[in-house]
Protein backbone atom coordinates (compact mmCIF):
# COMPACT_ATOMS: atom_id res chain seq x y z
CA UNK A 1 0.00 0.00 0.00
CA UNK A 2 1.36 3.41 -0.96
CA UNK A 3 1.48 6.39 1.39
CA UNK A 4 -1.31 7.99 -0.67
CA UNK A 5 -3.49 4.90 -0.19
CA UNK A 6 -2.77 4.91 3.56
CA UNK A 7 -3.76 8.55 3.84
CA UNK A 8 -6.99 7.97 1.90
CA UNK A 9 -7.78 5.14 4.35
CA UNK A 10 -7.14 7.50 7.29
CA UNK A 11 -9.47 10.05 5.70
CA UNK A 12 -12.21 7.43 5.48
CA UNK A 13 -11.78 6.39 9.13
CA UNK A 14 -11.81 10.04 10.22
CA UNK A 15 -15.04 10.95 8.41
CA UNK A 16 -16.84 8.08 10.14
CA UNK A 17 -16.90 10.47 13.10
CA UNK A 18 -19.10 12.90 11.13
CA UNK A 19 -22.91 12.76 11.11
CA UNK A 20 -24.28 11.07 7.96
CA UNK A 21 -25.24 14.29 6.18
CA UNK A 22 -21.75 15.77 6.58
CA UNK A 23 -19.97 12.49 5.90
CA UNK A 24 -21.64 12.21 2.51
CA UNK A 25 -20.39 15.67 1.54
CA UNK A 26 -16.83 14.90 2.65
CA UNK A 27 -16.78 11.64 0.69
CA UNK A 28 -17.47 13.57 -2.54
CA UNK A 29 -13.84 14.71 -2.53
CA UNK A 30 -11.68 13.01 -5.14
CA UNK A 31 -8.78 10.79 -4.06
CA UNK A 32 -6.26 13.63 -4.36
CA UNK A 33 -8.37 15.79 -2.05
CA UNK A 34 -8.81 12.95 0.45
CA UNK A 35 -5.10 12.13 0.50
CA UNK A 36 -4.04 15.75 1.10
CA UNK A 37 -6.77 16.67 3.62
CA UNK A 38 -5.31 17.68 6.99
CA UNK A 39 -8.43 18.94 8.77
CA UNK A 40 -12.18 19.05 8.30
CA UNK A 41 -13.64 22.25 9.75
CA UNK A 42 -17.23 22.62 10.96
CA UNK A 43 -18.69 26.03 11.84
CA UNK A 44 -22.34 26.66 12.66
CA UNK A 45 -24.03 28.39 9.72
CA UNK A 46 -21.15 27.77 7.32
CA UNK A 47 -20.64 24.89 4.88
CA UNK A 48 -18.22 22.11 5.76
CA UNK A 49 -14.66 22.99 4.76
CA UNK A 50 -11.42 21.08 4.23
CA UNK A 51 -7.92 22.28 5.05
CA UNK A 52 -5.14 21.13 2.74
CA UNK A 53 -1.54 22.37 2.38
CA UNK A 54 -2.63 24.99 -0.18
CA UNK A 55 -5.36 26.39 2.09
CA UNK A 56 -8.94 25.93 3.30
CA UNK A 57 -11.82 25.31 0.88
CA UNK A 58 -15.56 25.21 1.60
CA UNK A 59 -17.52 22.28 0.17
CA UNK A 60 -20.91 22.68 -1.46
CA UNK A 61 -23.90 22.28 0.81
CA UNK A 62 -25.88 23.89 3.57
CA UNK A 63 -24.42 25.37 6.71
CA UNK A 64 -23.48 23.10 9.61
CA UNK A 65 -26.02 23.05 12.46
CA UNK A 66 -25.54 22.97 16.20
CA UNK A 67 -27.28 19.60 16.25
CA UNK A 68 -24.70 18.20 13.81
CA UNK A 69 -21.87 19.41 16.04
CA UNK A 70 -23.50 17.73 19.04
CA UNK A 71 -23.78 14.49 17.02
CA UNK A 72 -20.09 14.76 16.12
CA UNK A 73 -19.21 14.93 19.83
CA UNK A 74 -21.42 11.90 20.55
CA UNK A 75 -19.73 9.89 17.80
CA UNK A 76 -16.22 11.00 18.83
CA UNK A 77 -16.81 10.02 22.46
CA UNK A 78 -18.63 6.77 21.67
CA UNK A 79 -21.84 8.30 23.09
CA UNK A 80 -20.09 8.68 26.44
CA UNK A 81 -19.47 12.38 26.89
CA UNK A 82 -19.09 11.94 30.66
CA UNK A 83 -16.13 9.57 30.25
CA UNK A 84 -14.40 12.21 28.10
CA UNK A 85 -14.83 15.07 30.57
CA UNK A 86 -11.09 15.44 31.20
CA UNK A 87 -10.32 15.93 27.52
CA UNK A 88 -13.38 18.11 26.93
CA UNK A 89 -12.19 20.41 29.69
CA UNK A 90 -9.14 20.96 27.47
CA UNK A 91 -11.28 21.60 24.39
CA UNK A 92 -10.61 18.40 22.45
CA UNK A 93 -11.39 14.70 22.08
CA UNK A 94 -8.83 12.01 21.13
CA UNK A 95 -10.28 9.33 18.87
CA UNK A 96 -9.36 5.82 17.83
CA UNK A 97 -6.98 5.80 14.88
CA UNK A 98 -5.15 8.89 16.08
CA UNK A 99 -7.73 11.40 14.88
CA UNK A 100 -8.65 14.35 17.08
CA UNK A 101 -11.62 16.70 17.42
CA UNK A 102 -10.99 20.25 18.65
CA UNK A 103 -13.98 22.25 19.86
CA UNK A 104 -15.14 25.82 20.39
CA UNK A 105 -18.39 27.15 21.78
CA UNK A 106 -20.00 28.31 25.00
CA UNK A 107 -18.17 26.82 27.99
CA UNK A 108 -18.97 26.43 31.66
CA UNK A 109 -16.46 26.86 34.45
CA UNK A 110 -15.60 24.94 37.59
CA UNK A 111 -13.47 26.77 40.11
CA UNK A 112 -12.65 29.40 37.52
CA UNK A 113 -11.36 26.84 35.01
CA UNK A 114 -12.93 25.54 31.81
CA UNK A 115 -14.84 22.34 32.62
CA UNK A 116 -16.89 21.62 29.49
CA UNK A 117 -19.31 22.99 26.91
CA UNK A 118 -22.90 24.19 27.13
CA UNK A 119 -23.09 24.48 23.34
CA UNK A 120 -20.77 23.99 20.38
CA UNK A 121 -20.12 26.60 17.70
CA UNK A 122 -17.30 25.01 15.70
CA UNK A 123 -15.15 21.92 15.50
CA UNK A 124 -11.90 20.88 13.87
CA UNK A 125 -11.54 17.22 12.91
CA UNK A 126 -7.78 16.72 12.56
CA UNK A 127 -6.97 13.73 10.41
CA UNK A 128 -4.12 11.58 11.68
CA UNK A 129 -1.18 11.95 9.34
CA UNK A 130 2.08 10.08 9.26
CA UNK A 131 4.58 11.46 6.77
CA UNK A 132 7.21 8.77 6.60
CA UNK A 133 10.38 9.89 4.92
CA UNK A 134 10.15 13.62 5.67
CA UNK A 135 13.00 13.37 8.20
CA UNK A 136 15.26 11.08 6.17
CA UNK A 137 17.39 13.97 4.98
CA UNK A 138 17.50 15.58 8.41
CA UNK A 139 18.08 12.85 10.96
CA UNK A 140 21.76 12.16 10.19
CA UNK A 141 22.56 15.87 10.51
CA UNK A 142 21.22 15.95 14.07
CA UNK A 143 24.06 13.69 15.28
CA UNK A 144 27.62 14.55 16.20
CA UNK A 145 30.27 12.04 17.22
CA UNK A 146 27.68 9.28 17.01
CA UNK A 147 25.38 10.97 19.54
CA UNK A 148 22.02 12.63 18.94
CA UNK A 149 22.25 16.32 19.84
CA UNK A 150 19.35 18.17 21.46
CA UNK A 151 17.09 19.61 18.79
CA UNK A 152 14.29 22.20 18.79
CA UNK A 153 11.77 22.31 15.92
CA UNK A 154 10.66 25.91 15.31
CA UNK A 155 7.68 26.99 13.19
CA UNK A 156 4.35 28.86 13.34
CA UNK A 157 1.17 26.96 14.29
CA UNK A 158 -0.06 24.53 11.66
CA UNK A 159 3.30 24.19 9.89
CA UNK A 160 3.76 20.50 10.73
CA UNK A 161 5.98 20.56 13.83
CA UNK A 162 4.24 17.63 15.53
CA UNK A 163 4.30 15.49 12.37
CA UNK A 164 8.04 16.09 11.97
CA UNK A 165 8.73 15.45 15.67
CA UNK A 166 6.85 12.12 15.46
CA UNK A 167 8.88 11.04 12.43
CA UNK A 168 12.20 11.93 14.08
CA UNK A 169 11.13 10.00 17.20
CA UNK A 170 10.27 7.00 15.01
CA UNK A 171 13.67 7.10 13.32
CA UNK A 172 15.57 7.51 16.59
CA UNK A 173 13.73 4.60 18.22
CA UNK A 174 14.03 2.15 15.31
CA UNK A 175 17.07 0.02 14.43
CA UNK A 176 18.58 0.80 11.03
CA UNK A 177 21.75 0.05 9.08
CA UNK A 178 23.06 3.51 9.96
CA UNK A 179 22.48 3.45 13.72
CA UNK A 180 21.04 1.37 16.58
CA UNK A 181 17.72 2.38 18.12
CA UNK A 182 17.77 4.82 21.03
CA UNK A 183 15.51 4.61 24.08
CA UNK A 184 13.10 7.50 23.64
CA UNK A 185 10.68 8.68 26.33
CA UNK A 186 7.83 10.60 24.72
CA UNK A 187 5.93 13.08 26.91
CA UNK A 188 2.64 13.38 25.02
CA UNK A 189 0.54 15.69 27.19
CA UNK A 190 -2.30 16.21 24.72
CA UNK A 191 -2.09 12.88 22.92
CA UNK A 192 -1.17 14.44 19.57
CA UNK A 193 2.07 12.59 18.90
CA UNK A 194 1.49 8.90 19.60
CA UNK A 195 -2.33 9.17 19.84
CA UNK A 196 -2.63 6.51 22.54
CA UNK A 197 -5.83 4.43 22.60
CA UNK A 198 -6.32 1.86 25.35
CA UNK A 199 -2.57 1.79 26.01
CA UNK A 200 -1.40 1.40 22.41
CA UNK A 201 0.02 4.12 20.12
CA UNK A 202 -2.24 4.64 17.11
CA UNK A 203 0.64 6.26 15.21
CA UNK A 204 4.09 4.77 14.68
CA UNK A 205 6.61 6.20 17.16
CA UNK A 206 9.24 3.47 16.78
CA UNK A 207 10.33 0.26 18.47
CA UNK A 208 12.03 1.65 21.59
CA UNK A 209 9.66 4.50 22.52
CA UNK A 210 7.93 4.68 25.90
CA UNK A 211 4.94 7.03 25.94
CA UNK A 212 3.60 8.96 28.92
CA UNK A 213 0.45 10.80 27.88
CA UNK A 214 -2.19 12.99 29.52
CA UNK A 215 0.43 14.25 31.99
CA UNK A 216 1.64 17.87 32.16
CA UNK A 217 4.96 18.06 30.32
CA UNK A 218 6.91 19.47 33.25
CA UNK A 219 5.84 16.53 35.46
CA UNK A 220 6.17 13.98 32.65
CA UNK A 221 9.80 14.88 31.93
CA UNK A 222 10.79 14.31 35.54
CA UNK A 223 8.74 11.11 35.76
CA UNK A 224 10.41 9.48 32.75
CA UNK A 225 13.86 10.55 33.96
CA UNK A 226 13.20 8.74 37.24
CA UNK A 227 11.50 5.67 35.80
CA UNK A 228 12.51 4.92 32.20
CA UNK A 229 16.27 5.60 31.83
CA UNK A 230 15.83 7.40 28.47
CA UNK A 231 18.57 8.39 26.07
CA UNK A 232 16.29 10.97 24.46
CA UNK A 233 13.29 12.80 25.92
CA UNK A 234 10.79 14.16 23.37
CA UNK A 235 7.95 16.62 23.99
CA UNK A 236 5.73 18.94 21.99
CA UNK A 237 5.09 22.67 22.40
CA UNK A 238 7.23 24.32 25.07
CA UNK A 239 4.74 26.89 26.37
CA UNK A 240 5.36 27.37 30.08
CA UNK A 241 8.27 28.30 32.39
CA UNK A 242 7.77 24.93 34.14
CA UNK A 243 8.43 23.17 30.80
CA UNK A 244 11.68 25.11 30.39
CA UNK A 245 12.77 24.28 33.94
CA UNK A 246 12.11 20.56 33.38
CA UNK A 247 14.05 20.63 30.10
CA UNK A 248 17.03 22.26 31.77
CA UNK A 249 16.98 19.63 34.54
CA UNK A 250 16.88 16.86 31.92
CA UNK A 251 19.86 18.39 30.15
CA UNK A 252 21.78 18.46 33.42
CA UNK A 253 21.10 14.70 33.69
CA UNK A 254 22.89 14.14 30.40
CA UNK A 255 19.78 13.32 28.37
CA UNK A 256 19.30 14.57 24.81
CA UNK A 257 16.10 16.48 24.06
CA UNK A 258 13.75 16.80 21.11
CA UNK A 259 11.04 19.45 21.36
CA UNK A 260 8.96 22.00 19.42
CA UNK A 261 8.20 25.69 19.87
CA UNK A 262 5.84 28.15 18.18
CA UNK A 263 7.76 30.94 16.45
CA UNK A 264 8.20 32.40 12.98
CA UNK A 265 11.97 31.82 13.17
CA UNK A 266 15.03 32.14 15.38
CA UNK A 267 14.76 35.92 15.73
CA UNK A 268 11.14 35.60 16.83
CA UNK A 269 12.19 32.86 19.27
CA UNK A 270 14.96 35.00 20.76
CA UNK A 271 12.57 37.91 21.26
CA UNK A 272 10.40 35.91 23.68
CA UNK A 273 11.47 35.94 27.35
CA UNK A 274 10.29 32.34 27.84
CA UNK A 275 12.89 31.02 25.40
CA UNK A 276 15.70 33.54 25.73
CA UNK A 277 17.53 32.02 28.71
CA UNK A 278 17.10 28.53 27.31
CA UNK A 279 18.70 29.60 24.04
CA UNK A 280 21.58 31.51 25.57
CA UNK A 281 22.20 28.60 27.94
CA UNK A 282 22.90 26.30 25.02
CA UNK A 283 20.21 23.73 25.84
CA UNK A 284 19.68 23.01 22.13
CA UNK A 285 22.45 22.53 19.58
CA UNK A 286 20.20 22.08 16.54
CA UNK A 287 17.23 24.10 15.37
CA UNK A 288 14.96 22.84 12.58
CA UNK A 289 13.05 25.65 10.84
CA UNK A 290 9.91 24.77 8.89
CA UNK A 291 8.61 27.03 6.13
CA UNK A 292 5.80 26.63 3.60
CA UNK A 293 6.57 27.25 -0.06
CA UNK A 294 4.02 26.68 -2.81
CA UNK A 295 1.94 24.36 -0.65
CA UNK A 296 5.03 22.35 0.34
CA UNK A 297 7.04 22.31 3.56
CA UNK A 298 10.75 23.04 3.50
CA UNK A 299 13.18 22.24 6.32
CA UNK A 300 16.41 24.00 7.29
CA UNK A 301 18.78 23.16 10.10
CA UNK A 302 20.44 25.93 12.07
CA UNK A 303 23.35 25.35 14.43
CA UNK A 304 23.60 28.44 16.59
CA UNK A 305 23.18 31.39 14.24
CA UNK A 306 24.52 29.57 11.19
CA UNK A 307 22.25 27.80 8.69
CA UNK A 308 23.82 24.63 7.36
Amino acid sequence: MTETDRQIDRFHTAVRLLPDSLRRRALLLDDRGKASAEEIRLRVGRPLSVLRPEGETELEGEGVTGRELALLVELATGASVQSSRRELSGGYISCRGGHRVGLCGSVYLDGGHMAGFNAYSSANLRIAREKRGIADGLADRLFRGGSFRSTLIVAPPGAGKTTLLREIVRLLATDSRRRPARRVSLCDERGEIAAMWEGAPQLDVGERTDVLDACPKSEAVMAVLRAMNPEVVALDEITDPADVAAIERARNCGVALLATAHAAGLEDLRSRPLYRDMLTGGVFENFILIRRSGGRREYEIAKGDRLV
